[in-house]
């Protein structure tokens, strides 16, 4: 399952995959729990595979920073995200030591490390970008 199809969903904790479209939402299935729940379009909702986090010099695709966690933790479970805010961020700055300190924000961490550990248990661990496979990317 890549990353188009996972979903963060505003006021909904943890993460969905998204499962159909209806006229005035879609569907999407809690990778917690198994439930379905019906989401309007009112709803804010991120796909995972469209997020970036800040740093200095440009925008790093939330799939490379997950690729960085992966390569540090060999795969395995990343830290914990209620650890202290020193330990986030000095996690965080190993894995990405360019980010940008005033736009990225301790909540912004917890939830990259929260969402890496759901992903990893659920053994969704293919963080590759399809587009990249094969065609020129666009800067």
């Amino acid at each position: 399952m890549s990353l188009d199809k996972i979903l963060s969903i505003s006021g909904k904790p943890g993460l969905y995959e998204l499962k159909a479209q209806t006229r005035s939402g879609f569907v999407a299935e809690s990778l917690a729990d198994g439930k379905k729940l019906s989401v309007s379009i009112q709803n804010n909702v991120s796909i995972l595979s469209e997020i970036a986090i800040y740093t200095f010099t440009e925008e790093v695709p939330l799939r490379e920073i997950f690729k960085r966690i992966q390569e540090k933790e060999n795969g395995e479970k990343a830290i914990s995200h209620k650890e202290s805010k020193n330990k986030l961020e000095s996690y965080f700055s190993e894995v990405l030591p360019d980010y940008d300190e005033d736009r990225v924000y301790v909540s912004d961490m917890k939830k990259v490390i929260q969402w890496y550990n759901i992903l990893q248990a659920k053994g969704i661990t293919d963080f590759e970008d399809p587009e990249a496979s094969g065609s020129d990317e666009e800067e």
